[in-house]
């Protein structure tokens, strides 16, 4: 069964929108054929989880016009919060609604043949080096409507790309601001590491307005050559009118290379969260870190998988979850290790926390292993704070609300202490405890 999509853009809307952008040719058709695919192709299916009422197609605008920024002090002091501002060598691009309106990147970066730009930028100025990539490794266009959909009306993102034998020390960061109650935003982020090259980024959706109803469309796809490096930290703390898909997933294509994931996903709406790392290189290494707070009367679905296909590659997932109120989260974890893909390692842990009485957590670990000679484990735990460790708190003077906030931020510590950026580990923590108090 499919879901009827109501959309207000037309194929005219779509063609437009690409020559006003001054796309290349191919990019313009694969965004209709992935328009006309939507019609019939249907919603994913989250395990247990019923999407068919959520709205994904239904808003007013595609795009919203804000202006570049004149100064990073223009920003709130929540989304400054973010930026290290004393720091004139900052890698950094900001994200207002769909509009670029602040890059910053070294000379130094760009003569070491570094491109950090906005992605309808890229897609002008680098057609061809984001062609090479561009959802074909990682996400596809027709693997169901909210990737059609995505591929048809993309409206924001960034382009990372790390040449050949070049590593950067110092992160780089996008902080993507939803500061209108009219933003529909589909956005793509694509990060690519050439052979020996190493990179850390870190991205943050931040809302500051608090739509009734809004359609957020979330894809990156991370790319990595042999003996690249990258490690992805995100923050997503989006607000509760927003209904949102989001898709990260990483290709280890070259031998020795590694993708790790530091996620702090803290969207207060209904969220469908995808994590996929495919590693098809020999030695290749994944390692994904999730930390999640559900509270109100959201839903949420998480899935995370690491799927072997090289010989020898290791893959990890450690998740963590705090569930409140009325809210309802489903943990999924699937390692799998492919027929070949002989040595391997696929491990995994999925905590969930319960807070309240009315608060559901499902922690599902799955292994799938099609090779004899591998080594795989699996952990899952779904409980309430464990009362001794509130009384061993408690019997040295501290009280019990302190006491249980004590225990919930070493619980999800794992992941926060994985953050490489100060200001946006603080955030995170300050999310944290915001959701929990």
């Amino acid at each position: 069964m499919t879901l009827e999509t109501k959309l207000s853009v037309d194929r005219e809307y779509v063609k437009s929108f690409s020559e006003k952008h001054q796309e290349p040719a191919w990019l313009q058709d694969l965004r209709l054929e992935a328009l006309e695919k939507a019609e019939d192709l249907p919603l994913p299916k989250p395990d247990k989880t019923k999407i068919t009422n959520w709205n994904f197609t239904r808003f007013d605008k595609h795009t919203v016009e804000n202006k570049p920024l004149d100064s990073l002090d223009d920003l709130s002091d929540e989304v400054k919060s973010l930026i290290d501002l004393g720091n004139e060598d900052k890698t950094l691009y900001v994200q207002r609604d769909q509009t670029p309106a602040y890059l910053s990147l070294s000379k130094e970066l760009q003569d070491k043949g570094v491109i950090f730009t906005d992605i309808h930028t890229a897609f002008r100025e680098h057609g061809e080096l984001v062609k090479k990539y561009f959802m074909k490794d990682g996400v596809k266009a027709d693997e169901h409507k909210l990737t059609a959909l995505h591929a048809a009306l993309l409206n924001g993102g960034a382009f990372l790309y790390v040449p050949k034998n070049v590593e950067l020390e110092a992160p780089v960061q996008a902080v993507y601001v939803h500061e209108s109650n009219d933003t529909t935003l589909f956005n793509h982020v694509l990060v690519v590491a050439d052979d020996n090259s190493a990179v850390t980024y870190v991205e943050n959706y931040i809302s500051t307005v608090n739509p009734k109803e809004a359609v957020f469309n979330i894809v990156s796809e991370v790319i990595t050559g042999a003996n690249a490096r990258v490690q992805y930290g995100a923050v997503d703390n989006l607000s509760a009118g927003v209904t949102a898909y989001v898709s990260r997933r990483g290709t280890a294509l070259g031998r020795d290379s590694k993708i790790e994931w530091a996620l702090g996903l803290m969207n207060d709406g209904d969220t469908i969260s995808e994590n996929t790392t495919n590693l098809h290189g020999d030695g290749t290494f994944g390692d994904t870190k999730t930390v999640v707070v559900g509270r109100g009367e959201q839903t949420q679905n998480f899935t995370t998988q690491i799927i072997h296909h090289g010989k020898h590659s290791e893959g990890y997932i450690l998740k963590h979850g705090v569930m409140k109120d009325s809210a309802s989260s489903i943990f999924n974890g699937i390692g799998k290790i492919e027929h070949g893909a002989s040595k391997s390692n696929a491990e995994q842990e999925s905590r969930v926390l319960m807070l309240s009485e009315k608060a559901r957590g499902d922690a599902n670990p799955i292994l799938l292993i099609d090779e004899d000679d591998v080594t795989a484990g699996h952990a899952a735990s779904v409980g309430r704070v464990d009362p001794v460790q509130l009384y061993y708190l408690m019997s040295r003077g501290i009280p019990k609300e302190e006491a249980e906030r004590l225990v919930i931020y070493g619980f999800l510590a794992p992941v926060v202490n994985e953050l490489p950026i100060e200001g946006v580990k603080k955030q995170l923590v300050s999310v944290i405890e915001r959701k929990v108090k």
